[in-house]
């Protein structure tokens, strides 16, 4: 919800709101001097964009049910796989935030576009799970192989990570 982001990250006072018995520091503050990665910044809602635009301008904010200006000096990376800029014409994301945010922009092409990742993601996750569980598994059967270069990977790494531990786990050999 929009209040709970908020408060993970500029943080809340005793009382400010239900449940908040303790003061409790946010994501920024517990940055400070270092960087804070800010995942799906497409899908925070208007409100929390205008909280984060003063953030990133003033390096200030207060707490949640504060008064106290904290001052933070992080680097932000973010990221999304939305459109941005069509989010703005639909008036969805705010442009001036657009533009705080993308300084270096780094357009990582979807799973689908570079197939050739596909071996070396494969057989990271093949170790990576065949150690996790116990298993004496070195790799894939070619065949598995081309099935993994024809399907289109809708969700990404994400999805090819999930794939591979799921097959792992439930293989005997």
């Amino acid at each position: 919800s929009e209040s709970l982001l908020e408060s993970e990250l500029v943080g809340h006072e005793r009382g400010a709101c239900t449940g908040a018995v303790a003061r409790k520091r946010g994501r920024f503050e517990l940055a400070h001097l270092g960087t804070i990665f800010l995942d799906e910044i497409g899908e925070i809602s208007q409100g929390v964009q205008i909280k984060l635009l003063r953030v990133l301008q003033d390096k200030t904010f207060e707490r949640v049910g504060g008064e106290e200006k904290i001052e933070v000096d992080v680097r932000v990376i973010a990221a999304t796989n939305r459109d941005l800029k069509q989010a703005i014409q639909a008036g969805d994301f705010r442009e001036d935030l657009y533009y705080r945010l993308n300084v270096v922009n780094i357009h990582l092409p979807p799973l689908r576009e570079r197939k050739d990742d596909i071996p070396l993601l494969v057989a990271a996750f093949v170790k990576e799970f065949a150690r996790e569980n116990g298993k004496p598994i070195e790799g894939i059967e070619p065949k598995a192989r081309m099935l993994l270069y024809a399907y289109p990977w809708p969700g990404n790494v994400r999805e090819l990570r999930n794939c591979i531990e799921s097959s792992v786990v439930m293989s005997k050999s």
